[in-house]
């Protein structure tokens, strides 16, 4: 049996992210990415600005006048959602937590995929593979991915994106759309990232909260780093201390982005306690431009 507070919760994150997509991401999805190919579906009458590379020669010879061939474009992708959940993901100073963040991200990039007749997989990874959904259509299936990220209890607390990117290969042969959702505090990742991207078209959702960027002036502070349960403690009324945590954050932010961009990876900046939907909306708009041009 489903626990009624868990079912509460994924009814909640299921209707908020659906007027989501209504009124912020109807449309920005299908236009970012590509189908299989293109599919013949009909002919019918030339008209004024219609591509002439398009006319069907032996139907306008036999009525006499020109038409052209309609395309429809062959959808059914598929998505892979790769969720982040180690230790480092339970953390959050706005309003919510980083995982929290998740839940909600990936619920409302599979509800744009479902209405798209695309399908959905998930894998759950920390320092190993936590859980695994194979991809599949329907609105069912997506409650299943919502429930799986809400109800999971990681039993690793590190996090290892390289050996969740080798499963990835493993399990998925086809080519996925596939968002990687961390806030990518792991070592050794770019090598298998880029081979993982030459398979897949992988998109980096990088989450972040404020906290790990500026530490507040609160005195001493006892921090516990939650994938190795080691504890320092930090005088926060030293301006030195606090100016040396912004640097090494500033030049952690920096590595990750120029690695992604290395691997010629897509990425997308997520923020606790921030409107997640106009940063999809925005990268949607990228890939459409991206893939017009």
């Amino acid at each position: 049996m489903i626990p009624q507070d868990l079912l509460k919760k994924v009814r909640r994150i299921e209707l908020r992210t659906s007027r989501l997509v209504d009124d912020v991401l109807a449309g920005s999805y299908h236009s970012a990415f590509k189908g299989r190919g293109m599919e013949f579906e009909e002919v019918r009458q030339y008209q004024v600005g219609d591509d002439v590379r398009t006319i069907d020669w032996n139907v306008s010879a036999r009525f006499g006048e020109p038409f052209v061939k309609i395309f429809r474009e062959e959808r059914e992708l598929t998505v892979m959602l790769m969720v982040d959940v180690s230790g480092s993901q339970h953390f959050g100073t706005h309003e919510q937590f980083k995982d929290e963040l998740v839940a909600e991200i990936c619920a409302t990039l599979s509800i744009s995929a479902i209405r798209n007749n695309d399908k959905v997989g998930l894998i759950c990874f920390s320092d190993r593979i936590e859980a695994y959904i194979p991809p599949r259509k329907g609105s069912k299936h997506v409650l299943r991915v919502i429930r799986e990220l809400l109800a999971l209890e990681p039993e690793g607390s590190g996090t290892d994106i390289g050996s969740a990117l080798e499963f990835l290969n493993k399990v998925q042969k086809k080519r996925s759309i596939v968002f990687l959702v961390s806030d990518m505090q792991d070592r050794d990742w770019q090598r298998p990232l880029q081979i993982a991207n030459k398979r897949h078209d992988i998109v980096a959702v990088r989450t972040d909260d404020e906290a790990e960027h500026a530490l507040p002036n609160v005195g001493l502070m006892r921090i516990v780093d939650p994938e190795t349960s080691r504890t320092h403690l930090i005088d926060t009324a030293s301006k030195k201390v606090r100016i040396a945590w912004k640097q090494l954050a500033a030049e952690r932010t920096i590595a990750i982005e120029q690695s992604l961009r290395r691997c010629n990876v897509d990425e997308i900046h997520i923020k606790t306690g921030e409107p997640f939907a106009q940063s999809l909306r925005q990268f949607f708009k990228r890939r459409e431009a991206k893939r017009i041009a």
